[in-house]
């Protein structure tokens, strides 16, 4: 049986398409962008990408809205930085954007080539997507013990109109809110109350009893897993009567005995030494006395 040719031309094609791709990337002087992501918190935007930078290239970057024209940042043309700040450009915070990174020469340089290498980002939607950083809260028991409020400081963002900078809540109005998640002071069980306002009030807690409390923005018209923001920093209610074992650690009352103990005895031993130096100059003192002559 004779065989065919056409078999050994696949190997052969193979290799030739192999060669081209190799050849056409060891002709591309700049290297194309990798991983490009947006980073956004408080509507604080950041492009990112890799390679880091170097003298030998430079990086554009384009962006646009899916129904606009392409537009480039002054701060972001043929720059050696492998980042971008878009916060002051992406005006309209509903609508969505995608960016495309070129690789070009550094700046001063020309090349010949006519479409430099880029990598197109994913797409970017301010409003639905950016990270909603932790809150500030001050907390506050009525004079009854009836009554817990906490006064949430809405956190500021990157966005600035007519001079002033803006806040979430002036960004999302009413579809900001914010949960709380509280306890018993010591206690791992936990419940949230979800609230409209800034300033949320607790009701029904017991009285006398020490809770600790957090914050975080809550936005339910958001996608799930954009829904809460950063939690803040806990913050716990006073204990009335509380003993010294509760407002201390363990740690901070051994320390504190130690050191009493320690006080205790340096004057002991002070004492002792003070008394025996005395007691020895009397009996020296007598010893030194010549007898007297009857």
């Amino acid at each position: 049986m004779v065989a065919t040719g056409r078999p050994a031309a696949l190997p052969t094609l193979f290799l030739f398409f192999s060669l081209f791709f190799v050849s056409s990337q060891a002709s591309d002087p700049y290297p194309r962008a990798q991983n490009v992501t947006w980073k956004s918190t408080n509507f604080k935007t950041i492009l990112t990408w890799e390679p880091e930078p170097s003298e030998n290239y430079s990086f554009t970057v384009e962006f646009s809205s899916l129904s606009g024209d392409k537009q480039r940042s002054r701060h972001c043309i043929r720059s050696s930085a492998a980042l971008c700040d878009l916060s002051g450009s992406l005006s309209d915070l509903q609508a969505c954007y995608t960016a495309d990174v070129l690789s070009e020469p550094p700046r001063g340089a020309s090349s010949d080539i006519i479409e430099f290498p880029h990598t197109r980002s994913p797409r970017f939607c301010p409003y639905k997507d950016t990270d909603i950083g932790r809150p500030d809260f001050k907390l506050q028991v009525s004079d009854d013990k009836k009554k817990t409020t906490l006064y949430v400081e809405d956190p500021l963002t990157a966005i600035f109109k007519d001079g002033r900078q803006l806040n979430i809540r002036d960004v999302f109005s009413d579809q900001l809110l914010y949960r709380v998640t509280y306890r018993r002071n010591k206690s791992t069980g936990r419940k949230t109350y979800d609230s409209r306002s800034s300033a949320v009030e607790l009701v029904g807690l017991d009285r006398g009893e020490s809770y600790c409390f957090s914050v975080q923005a809550f936005i339910p018209s958001r996608g799930s897993h954009k829904q809460l923001g950063e939690p803040s920093a806990t913050r716990c209610s006073a204990h009335e009567d509380q003993s010294i074992f509760e407002v201390y650690s363990a740690g901070v009352i051994a320390a504190a005995i130690f050191l009493v103990l320690l006080l205790v005895g340096l004057v002991v031993a002070v004492t002792v030494v003070c008394c025996k130096r005395r007691k020895n100059a009397r009996k020296s003192g007598k010893e030194g006395v010549p007898l007297r002559d009857v």
